[in-house]
């Protein structure tokens, strides 16, 4: 006898009019691979990040202009001679370094027709008053996922990765207002 009603879906589900507890579209063996591919499933990602920038140029340019004259009489040599000289050099250099190390579990959103699947997820630490919000989203290649279930962040192609600190701390990093302006009539 099938149930019916509210309580139907709590008691079994019917399949080919049968009432099953287990969903055939949604099951997986024991023994099977229990990597993400399908909508859905959950995939845990590794990001370690490290990026290293620098950039460094440098000049150098020398002008000289050089005029001698002379004038010879039989009583006097007259030597005479002017010279305009001008340098001029310069440097610069900036480097950027930034690391990040965390675990984030993302939710596959989408499979693309060749199987990628595109994950996202979000991730938000308060410590200390200060909150952390990590943010990831990126295409995956099934190949890519670890027994684990597992990707590691280099392995996401076309990554958006964002960490935003709101708090004490990214406060404190702020220029004053006077600051900036001062900075920005070059005064400072």
């Amino acid at each position: 006898m099938q149930s019916t009603g509210p309580n139907a879906s709590a008691q079994g589900a019917n399949y080919d009019g049968r009432e099953s507890l287990v969903r055939p579209e949604r099951y997986r063996g024991l023994a099977a691979d229990h990597r993400a591919y399908r909508t859905g499933d959950v995939v845990t990602v590794y990001v370690l990040e490290a990026t290293r920038a620098k950039s460094q140029a440098a000049t150098d340019a020398n002008s000289d202009l050089d005029m001698r004259a002379g004038l010879k009489t039989p009583t006097a040599d007259y030597d005479g001679s002017f010279g305009i000289g001008a340098s001029n050099s310069g440097g610069a250099q900036t480097t950027r370094v930034g690391e990040l190390r965390t675990q984030i579990s993302t939710l596959v959103t989408e499979v693309k027709p060749d199987g990628a699947l595109v994950i996202e997820g979000a991730q938000t630490l308060t410590v200390n008053g200060e909150e952390q919000r990590i943010r990831l989203r990126g295409l995956v290649r099934p190949e890519d996922i670890s027994a684990d279930n597992i990707v590691l962040s280099h392995r996401i192609a076309n990554a958006d990765l964002e960490l935003v600190g709101v708090g004490v701390v990214s406060q404190s990093q702020r220029q004053s207002v006077f600051y900036r302006l001062f900075k920005w009539l070059r005064l400072m």
